[in-house]
């Protein structure tokens, strides 16, 4: 910080526009790589640090809120921020302009894929990648486990969902509402062992005045009003059952554009504790149930989930794309503008909740500026899903090193690649973009030599 920012900082920076706040979050949506964590750190760098649109306090307060959600945290933080700066249309140019350009990168990137993946030096790009997406799911699930699983209890919770997923094979739905069940009677009888969970804590920082201040008045906008609640509401429903109302009347409710919509609906109200939650629920409907696209393809979108800006979770407009664009769902003589339509469409419904959490939410949480902690049913869905994502790691590791089944060869040259990203990862403290780049450029060497 240069001299001038320090002699200022008495001072509230002037008012933003819509159009400067526009081009931000236009900026922020091709800079957002490094997950939620590097996301989130991005805006409190920009934001509460060198612009100073909001104080510590205040973005803790809207972060707290976004993590108990289901959904991308980050991009409802951004919409969150966006809304309360500049109303609705501020709220919805921030979290659209978080995901449009991922969209549009992995559309073309999707393209890229099932079009030229046959060749050597894609194919090359994509045998060093996969066993680095095998490690980092590894490093999720440590990660999450280390915040979540503080005691013997969530370590239960965990391994139970675990049992349910890997050798039960339940539903990621039922484990989800068994471990609330399970946390909300757990925070009755034994609520010290469900307090663990959530929050940023309390902010104990200041950067100077802001422009939204710790004692900033609530806008007009943001106090809560029934009308406003109720208009979101039915907003909300019409933009959700029109689309979905032509699409059945159209093609039918068994019609794979249909069955997108209502699955990625489903899947954007399960998101409990990221985006490496949901991806057994995808796994199971659109590989398992649907077949919209394979075991491999899978991995190898979420590889690509990886290296784009934006959500993870916007994997599913790979998934979205490959479906359309395999099953040929406008022809053969159109198959990219069936993949990029549906993956357009599954993009739709994944994110329509998240903004209808924040615009009908928001006033409520303004209502108060005290710190917002996790409940004790999310705090037990939180250590469900660790066991979830160990499962995820299994069976990612499953079809990367054995890729022709157990009854086939172990491929010991994926199994050092994996190996070291693991190192790269826990041992180093290496980004996941350095880390899939590394491995990329080996799988391209490793192809040259064969």
């Amino acid at each position: 910080m240069d001299a001038s920012q320090q002699h200022d900082n008495t001072q509230a920076p002037e008012a933003v526009t819509l159009a400067q706040a526009f081009r931000y979050w236009l900026r922020l949506g091709f800079i957002s790589f490094g997950g939620p964590a590097g996301q989130i750190a991005i805006m409190h760098h920009d934001l509460v640090e060198r612009k100073r649109w909001i104080s510590e306090r205040r973005f803790l307060h809207a972060l707290n809120y976004c993590m108990v959600l289901p959904g991308p945290e980050a991009q409802q933080l951004a919409t969150y921020i966006g809304w309360l700066m500049h109303r609705t249309w501020g709220g919805i140019i921030a979290g659209v302009l978080f995901v449009l350009p991922s969209l549009l990168i992995l559309i073309a990137l999707s393209w890229v894929y099932i079009a030229f993946g046959n060749l050597p030096l894609v194919a090359g790009l994509f045998y060093g990648i996969k066993p680095a997406v095998t490690a980092i799911v590894v490093h999720a699930a440590h990660r999450i486990g280390s915040r979540a699983l503080k005691n013997g209890a969530l370590w239960a919770v965990a391994a139970a969902s675990f049992v349910a997923i890997f050798a039960l094979n339940v539903p990621f739905p039922a484990i989800v509402a068994a471990a609330a069940l399970i946390g909300y009677a757990g925070g009755r009888i034994a609520p010290d062992k469900f307090k663990v969970g959530g929050g940023h804590g309390k902010a104990s920082k200041s950067f100077g005045a802001a422009l939204i201040d710790d004692d900033t008045p609530t806008p007009p906008h943001a106090r809560f009003n029934w009308t406003h609640l109720i208009r979101i509401v039915i907003v909300g429903a019409a933009l959700w059952c029109l689309p979905m109302a032509l699409l059945t009347a159209h093609y039918g409710w068994d019609h794979t554009l249909t069955q997108m919509g209502w699955f990625f609906t489903k899947a954007a109200l399960l998101t409990f504790g990221g985006a490496y939650a949901v991806l057994p629920y995808v796994y199971q409907g659109a590989v398992g149930h649907y077949g919209w696209l394979t075991p491999t393809q899978m991995i190898d979108g979420l590889a690509l989930g990886e290296t784009t800006p934006g959500p993870l979770i916007m994997v599913v407009a790979f998934v979205g794309f490959i479906g359309g664009y395999v099953q040929a769902l406008f022809g053969a003589e159109n198959l990219f503008l069936a993949g990029a339509a549906a993956a357009a469409l599954v993009t739709w419904f994944t994110f329509l909740p998240s903004f209808l959490f924040i615009l009908a939410g928001g006033p409520l949480v303004e209502s108060t500026h005290n710190d917002l902690k996790f409940t004790a049913p999310l705090t037990a869905i939180t250590a469900a899903v660790v066991g979830v994502i160990l499962n995820l790691a299994l069976f990612f590791g499953y079809h990367v090193l054995w890729p022709q089944g157990f009854t086939g060869g172990f491929d010991w040259i994926s199994a050092l690649v994996a190996l070291a990203a693991a190192i790269a990862l826990f041992r180093y403290k290496r980004g996941v973009i350095q880390v899939i780049s590394a491995c990329a450029v080996i799988g391209l060497m490793l192809q040259f030599v064969k």
